[in-house]
């Protein structure tokens, strides 16, 4: 299906409009959040996914993250939360795809460009897996750069699993620490 110059402009300023959207709408439940965790891995997908779909907006879900790793299986803890946060990202993928990238210009975007455009997939996870503020920027360069979509989902999702998996089981042994005291 070939879509005329229109029709992607429409998807780009849809996917534009889905992201500024599901960000306003994250940003004003974000006190609430915390309080799915009491539905288990379920629930903590959900925030990871809430937690992650804002762009640029700070969200608590590395703290529930934490906080869960020391009530339930801390592997099912990050992978869960890994899963929910790889979709979650899709927001900052979507924000570059539209072509709508408000910070093509800034100086962090085009180091981050360099790395996504040169190394791609390992990037992307390298990125996802570090806990930092800019993982956003990397996303947007990556639909900017028209990565394809199944390989930045998949590199995200082992990235932030990484990540969550490792403060699901720092959580857990910081109730075996706090109990011991």
């Amino acid at each position: 299906m070939k879509l005329g110059k229109y029709g992607l402009t429409f998807i780009r300023i849809l996917a534009l409009l889905l992201v500024i959207a599901i960000t306003i709408f994250v940003y004003s439940i974000r006190d609430k959040a915390e309080e799915l965790a009491v539905y288990g891995y379920p629930g903590i997908f959900v925030i990871a996914l809430l937690t992650n779909a804002t762009v640029f907006l700070p969200a608590p879900g590395i703290a529930v993250v934490f906080a869960m790793g020391a009530v339930f299986n801390p592997l099912f803890v990050g992978l869960a939360a890994g899963a929910g946060g790889a979709i979650g990202e899709l927001s900052g993928y979507l924000a570059g795809f539209s072509g709508q990238a408000v910070v093509e210009r800034a100086k962090l975007y085009e180091r981050l460009s360099t790395w996504v455009s040169k190394y791609g997939f390992w990037a992307i996870l390298v990125l996802a897996a570090i806990p930092n503020p800019t993982f956003d920027v990397a996303g947007v360069a990556a639909g900017v750069l028209k990565m394809p979509l199944l390989k930045f989902l998949l590199a995200v999702l082992v990235g932030v699993s990484i990540k969550m998996i490792l403060f699901a089981f720092a959580g857990a042994q910081s109730m075996t620490w706090i109990l011991r005291e």
